[in-house]
């Protein structure tokens, strides 16, 4: 009795540590893209996934604060992305897959930073960046 208690305990555990990483295609809609151009006003450097909170006026002047996902802050470590590597203020170019349910939230496909070149890019399941010297 007491293996069974215990197997049902991990299928249970287990089940709810695989429901907290989500999916691209069930949180984002992968068939359209939507560019946003506006100005860091936060760049969190966190696990799972680095996000940007970047402002943009819509059509009518107003400020609009859009949530950008990134791909998985280790294999951004990788490509040479650090905590520092976006600061508030920088003007940012990202088009990506919008929320499927939320709005203003977008996973990064491709970023811009005009101002100085940088360019970041997810191809596949690979991402890489051009970081100015």
């Amino acid at each position: 009795m007491k293996s069974v208690l215990l197997c049902a305990a991990t299928v249970c555990l287990g089940g709810s540590v695989a429901l907290a990483h989500h999916s691209l295609a069930g949180m984002y809609d992968q068939g359209k893209r939507v560019t946003v151009d506006g100005s860091i006003a936060e760049f969190h450097f966190v696990n799972p996934h680095p996000f940007l909170l970047v402002d943009m006026s819509d059509t009518r002047g107003r400020t609009e604060r859009w949530h950008l996902e990134m791909d998985n802050r280790r294999e951004l470590v990788d490509i040479g992305m650090k905590d520092d590597t976006f600061k508030v203020g920088d003007r940012v170019v990202a088009s990506g897959s919008p929320g499927r349910s939320q709005s203003r939230i977008l996973y990064v496909w491709k970023l811009d930073r005009p101002a100085d070149g940088l360019a970041y890019e997810q191809i596949g399941g690979s991402p890489r960046i051009q970081i100015p010297k």
